[in-house]
């Protein structure tokens, strides 16, 4: 420390608190990691260097070779890990070291609650490994200088993890980070030449760059001195460009907690090197948790791009498309430019090929994974499901593959487990079935109950249950499976039942309801497109229908409430002639009355699809006063 070094003491931001102290106090099973995160990101330090050093060699500032060091010091008890990579300035260290800039992260922690605080594999989901070395460490302190600026821009930062963080303008010849770790009490197992050697063999072997430690020579002929030589302990190889059949599947597994920054092992993953026009290779994982920012529109992706083994950047969004967004991996590429940029990816064929080819092995690993493993699918549609939906709005050209792929609950099923393929449902059509039915919903118990429902159970006919968010953006792309075409049982006219009997029995009760159907149209003349007989009910008094291009009433109330404009229509309202209610509302008198009931009808219709009361307080006080009569 300089004579002129002065330190700010600044405070973490409150989700970066939160995250201490949940590192702190979790309950790891191992805690050997935080050696692994902090070369981990030693290692994209140096990749960043390597890549913009292409356009400005002068970054290297005479120190070409790359590579990061692991030291420890028994006396003063601490271990140290150097890299020569990129290095940080002063604003880069309090952005990336003081602030989680991943939105939803406060969301995500306030969510962790009791047990959940202990789980470690919730950790894994923010990406921030540089936070594990408080696992191990009571004060941590970080010394940087960016590539390129002079000796005295270098930063000092110190911090105990508790709340607040010290940070100061040093001298610092050398470029990159030095991160030095002071051991708790307990921890002294790190101290150990051994210990280090093999928690970089086990996680770290497959880092691109050298991590070297000091190792004593002993003198070949007596009397001479000891030496001390640094010493390569990983491989400091690509491990994707290595043969397929040398690579361990624990090789596989750290590989992929490094390039994913996670803590569990993923789900499945595919290598494949493609020769000929385009040539790359790529090595592509599919997760075994879903992050946190999933659904965040800004989240980042996870595809890593090199060029001839040369790191180019982080979240290549144009290698894999926004429904599989949850890929990690990497495509290094020998047919792209070094120099190649994001603005260049935009519209490149080469990109576009390797784009297809990716997409194909991902779609293959899951189709494998049904096959093969249908409980282990079945996880990964737990996880994952949802984002997997948007799929055939956004890939056309894999729409049937895709398709094939999604799961929903079913009228078939019990419980509200989205187990049922399209195919399940296919094979189990009844005779003179064309079409595959659903129901969309804001809740599955909301889909359950339709009385749209009633008909389809009294003629045994499965029904798929929809009550995800992204399922009406999904319906409305993909019209139809196999030749079958995809019908909501809540929108248009049933054209199902082609019994003569039938149709001839539905159309005499029309006839007899036509007084009672005009008078409820006159009722009820500014809020519905039309009323009619249903051939839909069985149970319930009344129905709400939709045309054939209207959207889900809840999916209605939800743009509503976010402020969104939406053309006005009116529903068709259908009613059973055979229930009582309906039944008691024919032979109703008083004008009064007659209204105030088709009303009721019509908004306890218009709840059970999920649609909302324009006028909540009168329809409470019209029920009252029909109840109030009841009781007389």
């Amino acid at each position: 420390m300089t004579a002129a070094q002065k330190f700010e003491t600044r405070g973490f931001e409150t989700e970066v608190n939160q995250l201490l102290d949940l590192m702190i106090h979790s309950l790891y099973s191992n805690k050997d990691i935080f050696l692994r995160e902090l070369i981990s990101n030693a290692s994209d330090a140096c990749d960043r260097l390597r890549f913009l050093a292409l356009s400005d060699a002068s970054l290297y500032e005479e120190d070409i070779e790359l590579r990061i060091r692991v030291s420890y010091d028994k006396d003063a008890r601490t271990i140290t890990v150097t890299d020569n990579g990129i290095g940080m300035t002063r604003d880069e260290v309090i952005d990336n070291i003081g602030t989680i800039a991943k939105s939803g992260t406060r969301a995500f922690l306030d969510s962790i609650t009791g047990d959940a605080r202990k789980d470690a594999k919730l950790i894994g989901q923010f990406g921030v490994g540089f936070y594990s070395s408080f696992i191990v460490a009571d004060e941590v302190t970080l010394r940087t200088r960016k590539a390129g600026e002079p000796a005295d821009a270098g930063v000092e930062w110190v911090s105990q993890g508790k709340g607040d963080y010290r940070i100061a303008s040093t001298e610092k010849a050398e470029r990159g980070t030095e991160i030095t770790l002071r051991l708790r009490d307990g921890e002294d197992e790190f101290l150990n030449d051994w210990k280090l050697r093999s928690i970089i063999t086990s996680y770290s072997d497959h880092i691109d760059f050298p991590v070297v430690m000091d190792k004593t020579v002993e003198p070949d002929e007596e009397g001479g001195e000891a030496k001390i030589e640094e010493e390569t302990v990983n491989q400091a190889s690509a491990l994707w460009a290595r043969p397929r059949h040398e690579i361990k599947d624990d090789e596989y597994r750290e590989f992929y907690k490094h390039v994913a920054h996670d803590f569990e092992d993923p789900l499945d993953w595919s290598h494949n090197h493609v020769e000929g026009t385009n040539e790359y290779t790529s090595l592509l994982y599919i997760p075994a948790r879903a992050p946190f920012d999933l659904y965040d529109r800004e989240s980042r992706h996870g595809i890593k791009l090199y060029v001839q083994r040369v790191f180019i950047m982080e979240d290549a969004e144009k290698l894999m498309p926004r429904y599989l967004r949850f890929v990690r991996g990497i495509i290094d590429s020998n047919s792209l430019p070094l120099n190649i940029s994001r603005e260049m990816l935009q519209g490149s064929k080469v990109i576009d090929s390797i784009r297809s080819g990716s997409v194909k092995k991902v779609l293959g690993m899951l189709e494998k994974l049904v096959k093969n493993d249908p409980d282990k699918y079945q996880k990964f549609w737990d996880e994952f499901g949802k984002v997997l939906k948007e799929g055939p709005a956004e890939d056309f050209a894999n729409r049937e593959k895709i398709a094939a792929l999604l799961r929903f609950a079913s009228t078939h099923n019990k419980d509200a487990t989205q187990n049922v393929s399209l195919d399940e449902y296919v094979g189990r059509m009844v005779d003179g079935q064309d079409k595959i039915y659903y129901i969309a919903a804001d809740s599955h118990n909301a889909a359950k109950n339709s009385p749209h429902l009633e008909i389809f159970r009294k003629k045994g006919i499965e029904v798929l249950l929809l009550s995800d968010r992204v399922d009406e953006w999904l319906t409305a792309h993909l019209m139809e499976y196999e030749g079958k075409k995809l019908q909501s049982v809540a929108k248009g006219e049933l054209d199902f039942d082609k019994d003569e009997a039938a149709e001839k029995a539905l159309e005499e009760k029309a006839k007899a309801s036509e007084k009672l159907i005009k008078r409820m149209k006159d009722a009820l003349a500014d809020r519905v497109e039309d009323v009619r007989v249903s051939n839909r009910l069985t149970d319930s008094p009344a129905c709400i229908v939709l045309s054939e291009h209207d959207m889900a009433m809840h999916m209605q109330r939800i743009l509503k409430e976010a402020g969104h404009d939406l053309p006005s229509s009116k529903p068709v309202l259908e009613i059973n002639p055979d229930h009582p209610i309906v039944k008691k509302l024919d032979k109703e008198k008083s004008k009064k009355k007659f209204a105030d009931w088709s009303s009721i009808l019509f908004d306890q219709a218009l709840l059970a699809e999920g649609g909302q009361l324009e006028d909540p307080a009168g329809f409470v006080a019209k029920l009252n006063d029909m109840l109030v009569t009841i009781a007389k």
